[in-house]
């Protein structure tokens, strides 16, 4: 968010459905305002003041939000070795990693990350695939890139346990970023995520996942991971609906990991939240790699955004690639808000190797090619724009 200064809203709701179970080229801008006030039929004289007022300019938020954050150890021997070159003292430096992303996360009125794997507890060394724990560093460096929330449901939730979505939350909230889709209590489920940003636009994000990779947390723990079920994520935005939302997106960790094309499951239950009057925008990771951004019931869907940074196999070469969106969306005379640009920046990453520490770069080539077929697979998304990454 600009300037990063988001307010949490405080605010108290009914308990909302608990955790569910399932297996598995350029958009016009708006007008300011919107049509002048109808004359009232009274004339007046030469100097008089007018008698109506100049109708308010409509409130604008943008929403920034990219792929997985998936902490492969060579991820972290990255950072490793650029902490090195850097001279920066610490274990690991992120910023080189990201840096060509940071005026884009900075520039947003609200930016989004999904942290999709859960912290190292203190004193506990980083572990990785299948069972992740990810630097405890990576926390602070989350708030200092800009991002103002971070969604935490996929199948990775339940990694450490319990005690690992405690540690993440704790960590999370110790830098001031928001986090939705694990929890530490009950309370905690009931309370929606609704952020302010600095134009007094309220966001809501509501989150789930399809499974937990096998874990089945027990029956008292149930509370802490929202699944994907429709009637959830539909209860949790009718929540921050009525908590006083202009705006709620769905993330949702869903999908076939390595398919571009959205399978039967995601396709139904984007039908479902789309026609909720509580959701405006769907957005969707885990697949690895890009899928469609479409329109669904007249709202736009975002079915996948590819990985953000990870490290898979370097023969998959669509593992590299990944989009972050941009979407402007502006308050309509009904007093809701509808997506007036949607945008999404292209961009694909390195393998690393000892010497050649990863980089995200602008998407080119082949992996350009690539995004933008993969992006249109569906297609009903006219206005759709491809922005540049604007480094500095």
């Amino acid at each position: 968010m600009r300037g990063n200064a988001w307010a949490p809203a405080v605010l108290l709701v009914a308990l909302v459905a608990g955790c569910g179970s399932s297996e598995a080229p350029g958009a016009e801008r708006l007008p300011p305002g919107g049509p002048a006030p109808a004359s009232s039929g009274t004339p007046t004289t030469a100097g008089s003041a007018p008698t109506s007022e100049e109708p308010a300019p409509a409130r604008t938020v943008s929403i920034v939000m990219g792929g997985d954050l998936l902490w492969h150890n060579t991820v972290w021997f990255s950072a490793a070795e650029d902490a090195r070159r850097t001279g920066s003292g610490d274990a690991y430096d992120w910023d080189p990693m990201f840096a060509a992303l940071k005026p884009t996360i900075e520039g947003a009125d609200l930016a989004i990350c999904h942290s999709e794997v859960p912290f190292a507890a203190p004193g506990q060394e980083p572990e990785s695939y299948p069972v992740f724990a990810a630097p405890r560093s990576i926390g602070p460096w989350i708030a200092s890139m800009g991002w103002d929330a971070c969604t935490t449901a996929s199948n990775h939730s339940w990694d450490q346990g319990f005690d690992g979505v405690v540690t993440t939350a704790d960590l999370l909230d110790a830098q001031g970023v928001a986090h939705v889709g694990t929890f530490r209590t009950p309370q905690e489920r009931r309370k929606p995520v609704i952020l302010t940003t600095e134009s007094g636009v309220t966001v809501g994000i509501v989150a789930g996942t399809w499974g937990l990779n096998g874990f089945v947390p027990p029956a008292d723990e149930a509370f802490a991971v929202s699944m994907w079920d429709a009637d959830n994520l539909i209860a949790q935005a009718h929540a921050a609906r009525e908590a006083g939302a202009d705006v709620v997106i769905a993330h949702v960790h869903w999908g076939t990991e390595y398919v571009h094309t959205p399978d039967a499951s995601q396709v139904a239950l984007a039908e479902q939240l789309t026609a909720s009057p509580d959701i405006d925008l769907v957005l969707g990771e885990h697949a690895h790699v890009v899928q469609p951004i479409t329109k669904v019931n007249g709202k736009w869907v975002v079915y996948g955004m590819g990985n953000q940074v990870a490290q898979n196999e370097a023969t998959m070469a669509d593992t590299y690639e990944g989009i972050t969106i941009d979407f402007e969306l502006a308050e309509q005379p009904d007093g809701g808000f509808r997506v007036v640009r949607p945008a999404y920046v292209p961009t694909q990453w390195n393998h690393y190797t000892p010497g050649d520490p990863i980089r995200i770069r602008p998407a080119t080539g082949a992996g350009l090619a690539s995004i933008r077929q993969d992006v249109n697979l569906l297609g009903h998304n006219a206005g759709l724009v491809e922005e540049p990454l604007v480094t500095r």
